[in-house]
């Protein structure tokens, strides 16, 4: 694939990790430069590596991940914005800091904005595409771009929000898993 096309590919394969980075911005008022950027990296990381998984796994095991690859994703984000939800109506109870960025947090985020990345590698295997690692390189710092971009836009939205960005957060994760569910039960009718 030449390289406008894998930079069109990896906008749309960001999408989401941005979406769910404007909803941590719009938890974490206080977040710091450093923390962003891990977030961003992991979903970057997430991204850039599941295309290569995707490319070596081929063919073999397509039809077994391509059936469940949206429940995966949607399980995921229903289960972190619940989460989210619940934390934020306890917020009024207590001081406690949410603990969504946390090492397990972030990486489940990076998992499941990213397994349509799988997808991508599938499909580079398919087209017996041999620069799998260009793209994935691409695809990740976009990804990264647009996971920081995410963050800054929540955080500068959330100051206006004041205490219920928590709960804003865990509906958009669970918008996004609604959305990916939605399209891919759309597509395999």
């Amino acid at each position: 694939m030449d390289f406008i096309t894998v930079f069109i590919l990896a906008i749309g394969l960001s999408m989401d990790s941005f979406a769910v980075s404007i909803g941590c911005g719009l938890i974490e008022q206080k977040i710091s430069f450093r923390h962003a950027a891990k977030i961003s990296f992991s979903f970057a990381f997430f991204q850039g590596v599941f295309p290569v998984l995707g490319w070596y796994l081929g063919t073999e095991i397509k039809g077994y991940v391509e059936g469940l690859d949206h429940w995966i994703a949607f399980l995921l984000l229903l289960f972190l914005g619940s989460k989210m939800i619940y934390e934020s109506s306890k917020r009024g109870e207590s001081d406690d800091v949410s603990d969504i960025y946390s090492l397990k947090h972030i990486i489940t985020l990076s998992i499941a904005t990213s397994i349509d990345a799988l997808a991508v590698g599938f499909s580079y295997a398919l087209a017996s595409t041999s620069n799998i690692f260009g793209g994935a390189i691409i695809i990740g710092a976009v990804t990264f771009f647009f996971a920081m971009l995410g963050i800054r836009i929540g955080k500068d939205v959330g100051d206006s929000f004041g205490s219920k960005v928590e709960m804003l957060g865990g509906i958009i994760l669970i918008g996004i898993g609604l959305k990916i569910l939605i399209q891919h039960t759309l597509i395999l009718v």
